[in-house]
């Protein structure tokens, strides 16, 4: 199992550490509840070093991504960053990304999980004149989220990133070191991710936890456990769960991703083809009336009959009740729908609700 720059750091800080996408990680610190409500209300960091980069760069740089991505890539202005997906010539998910654009090349930020599958993918499906690089292993990154995040950021930093949009990066000091920062995340409230040369990972760890202190702000670390209930909070699809080669953009209620005008792309002949034949299926949110836990798999049905089934559930901390996200059979899939979902052997009653859950998180648009 590889580890991360920020490894030592873990074990100081007693995380109890898991094997996750070939990687040592910690799931959790004090306990997930505590680590979920830091993030809400206060600050939380993450390491998220295990991420993938994929830099492509060369003369064809910019055809080659709108080529390998759904979103289209040529409205980027410089320091921009954007949502994707890749897909399978069948219209399957390969995985979602970032995709930045730096001065020289685009930087595609991609799962842990899927790191040298996308790799393998665009080397694959290579074509002009385009410099592909693994960049994996070159990279720490440091995810600090939480409506606080501000706050600890604007202390660390040369230039105040006050008036970084959502979805924008830029290179920075940090105590005379050489980053990148983007304001982005994964939890839907206001944060910035922090990237840089992998030797420097603790030492920057460091310092986000020092400014903390400065401010009265007690930092929380955050593992894997937080960052997902967080993410499923707020909507976002997890790859392997909510998302995967058997399910499309459409169907995951992505269809934003994926821009039929920009020129072709892998996998647009079929999404056409679902347009034109029509959706069979859709992924929702659910609540739950019980306190019982929907997991990754379990049945839901409507009158008897199985009409679908959960991708991601979990008791949401930040709400208080049971929440889940599946796919379900068109026309079950609209808002105030009454469905059941077996849980044990039995039949527990959740109803279709928009997404996200979590409607108050503070980010910045």
């Amino acid at each position: 199992m590889k580890k991360t720059p920020l490894y030592e750091e873990h074990i100081k800080l007693n995380g109890r550490m898991v094997d996750f996408a070939d990687f040592k990680m910690p799931v959790q610190y004090s306990s997930i509840i505590n680590e979920v409500k830091g993030v809400r209300e206060s600050v939380g960091i993450f390491d998220v070093s295990h991420m993938g980069e994929i830099e492509i760069s060369g003369s064809d740089a910019l055809n080659f991504v709108n080529w390998i991505t759904t979103n289209d890539a040529s409205i980027l202005k410089l320091w921009q960053v954007q949502y994707t997906t890749m897909l399978y010539p069948e219209g399957g998910i390969v995985d979602d990304l970032l995709v930045y654009r730096l001065p020289d090349s685009y930087l595609l930020v991609v799962n842990a999980t899927n790191r040298e599958k996308d790799f393998n993918w665009i080397i694959n499906n290579k074509r002009g004149n385009v410099d592909i690089e693994d960049r994996g292993d070159d990279y720490f990154q440091i995810a600090v989220q939480g409506p606080l995040t501000l706050d600890v950021i604007k202390r660390i930093t040369a230039e105040d990133p006050s008036d970084l949009p959502f979805y924008w990066a830029k290179e920075e000091s940090i105590s005379g070191n050489k980053v990148l920062i983007s304001r982005t995340g994964y939890t839907g409230e206001d944060g910035f991710e922090i990237y840089g040369d992998s030797p420097l990972g603790m030492k920057i760890w460091d310092i986000v936890m020092d400014a903390g202190e400065t401010i009265n702000t007690h930092i929380v670390p955050c593992g894997l456990g937080a960052r997902d209930i967080l993410r499923l909070e707020v909507g976002y699809c997890l790859y392997g769960n909510d998302i995967t080669k058997e399910t499309t953009p459409l169907e995951a209620g992505l269809s934003w991703l994926v821009k039929m005008d920009k020129g072709d792309f892998i996998g647009k002949e079929s999404l056409i083809k679902q347009e034109e034949e029509g959706l069979r299926r859709k992924l929702i949110g659910m609540r739950l009336e019980s306190r019982a836990i929907p997991r990754h798999g379990y049945p839901i049905y409507k009158e008897g009959e199985k009409v679908g089934e959960i991708t991601s559930g979990t008791h949401s901390p930040t709400l208080n009740y049971p929440i889940a996200m599946g796919y379900v059979e068109k026309p079950f899939h609209k808002k105030g729908t009454k469905l059941e979902i077996e849980i044990r052997k039995k039949m527990i009653e959740g109803e279709v609700v928009s997404l996200p859950f979590w409607k108050n998180g503070s980010i910045k648009r």
